[in-house]
């Protein structure tokens, strides 16, 4: 008899509890009363009765007292909150294997995105120490044979076209001499001023992985101290 009293009120308490859960995360912020009053409304409805026993079973005073105790079973599983007299929904919990598939997603995606920014970082990286390495390169042949005539350097940053000779190139420039349209009747390559300084070894062939030991020490003395792991890297 015991048992099946338990039972009986197990599962009372369960489906009021389903019944509370739906009204709270219908209406989103509500009270006690509220939902008690709608609860006994509808339980007391003779035209939902389908039988006498519930009838009996569902009296307003029987009914406020297990939406009273559902509203407790909610508010220790943190499905709702509760602040003076305003009940608030917070979300039915997640399950398991949802939350670990959704959790290993967001790290794929976050191990990616740092993926992608110490490439970003070991790019400019590069781009100081050719930079650093060029500054050095021409402050000894100054040194050795004055400064270049003015026609004869090349100013950053810059860009070079490589094509064909046989190809015709037409070049139209704007009135300002801001804007310039290169049309080709071939293949053609550009490349920045990074690229051709790499080309030059400038980057002492750090972005190929063909750095000497003796090149490695100049290069870690040329970038932050808290840089050099991603130059070893």
């Amino acid at each position: 008899k015991r048992g099946k009293k338990g039972d009986k009120g197990g599962k009372g308490l369960r489906h009021f509890s389903m019944k509370v859960c739906e009204k709270v995360q219908r209406k989103g912020v509500t009270s006690y009363n509220e939902v008690a009053d709608e609860l006994v409304a509808e339980f007391t409805d003779p035209r939902n009765m389908q039988s006498p026993v519930e009838q009996v079973g569902y009296d307003q005073k029987n009914i406020r007292r297990r939406v009273y105790d559902a509203l407790n079973v909610l508010m220790a599983m943190n499905i709702i909150s509760k602040e003076k007299k305003e009940i608030r929904w917070i979300g039915l919990p997640t399950n398991s294997a949802q939350e670990y598939q959704t959790l290993e997603a967001e790290k794929q995606r976050r191990m990616e995105r740092i993926k992608h920014k110490t490439q970003q970082l070991q790019e400019l990286i590069l781009q100081q120490i050719a930079f650093k390495n060029l500054v050095q390169r021409n402050k000894d042949n100054e040194m050795k044979h004055g400064a270049p005539a003015n026609n004869s350097a090349i100013q950053l940053p810059f860009i070079i076209v490589n094509t064909s000779k046989k190809t015709v190139i037409d070049c139209s420039i704007s009135n300002d001499k801001d804007e310039y349209l290169f049309t080709f009747d071939n293949t053609f390559e550009i490349h920045d001023d990074i690229e051709v300084l790499k080309r030059m070894g400038m980057a002492f062939g750090m972005e190929k992985g063909q750095c000497t030991e003796e090149d490695l020490q100049k290069v870690v003395r040329m970038v932050p101290k808290a840089l050099e792991p991603y130059v070893t890297g």
